[in-house]
């Protein structure tokens, strides 16, 4: 750990933050020179400390150990790079539209990687007015069902929670194309495209 990067960046975090030395000292039980001292890169803060001092900057632990944020370059905001993230632990879900570092339940989560649909996680799709009618064949029981399915275009993203013992349908609005994402609990992300019109 290299105490001097760490310092640096814990003093540009907390003037962002618009908090004195005092301030994080008093919050975390500890003396304002101790502060002073990891700005100053004259030490390291206690590996016991870095939970808290990471809530009170609103960083992540692994962040203040390397003493850098790396933030991400710059995309366009093309939402077809969508990237989906299921705990296997809560099954929280989460989404990132490029490069992200997400963690859950203490872990890091990789992004899921899609595959295209099969017979057993079909997606069948009609037309009714201006909205599609999707349903799935799926098994819908506590152990093995549909979590949830994401429909992604160009500029656009809706997402919509399915919960066991209901049925693997919903009416979402139509857009210009685009993919169509459903996840099974058991057996991963499956997608498929969608056409402007679906014939």
């Amino acid at each position: 750990m290299d105490c001097s990067k760490v310092g640096k960046l814990i003093y540009s975090l907390r003037k962002e933050k618009s908090m004195t030395q005092k301030e994080i000292a008093d919050a975390m039980g500890i003396s304002d020179k101790t502060i002073s001292k990891w700005e100053r890169g004259m030490g390291c803060p206690d590996v016991t400390l870095l939970g808290e001092l990471s809530s009170i900057l609103g960083v992540n632990i692994e962040r203040i150990l390397v003493g850098d944020l790396n933030p991400n370059e710059v995309e366009a905001g093309n939402m077809r790079r969508i990237k989906f993230y299921v705990c296997t632990n809560c099954e929280n879900v989460m989404n990132s539209m490029g490069e992200a570092e997400i963690s859950c339940c203490g872990r890091k989560l990789a992004p899921l990687e899609a595959i295209v649909e099969n017979e057993d996680h079909k997606m069948n799709i009609q037309e009714v007015e201006h909205d599609y009618y999707l349903t799935i064949q799926h098994e819908m029981s506590k152990h093995h069902f549909i979590s949830f399915v994401a429909y992604v275009s160009h500029d656009r993203f809706l997402f919509v929670k399915l919960y066991p013992e209901q049925n693997a349908e919903l009416r979402i609005p139509r857009m210009s194309g685009g993919m169509l994402y459903a996840y099974c609990n058991q057996h991963g992300l499956w997608k498929k495209e969608l056409k402007r019109r679906i014939d």
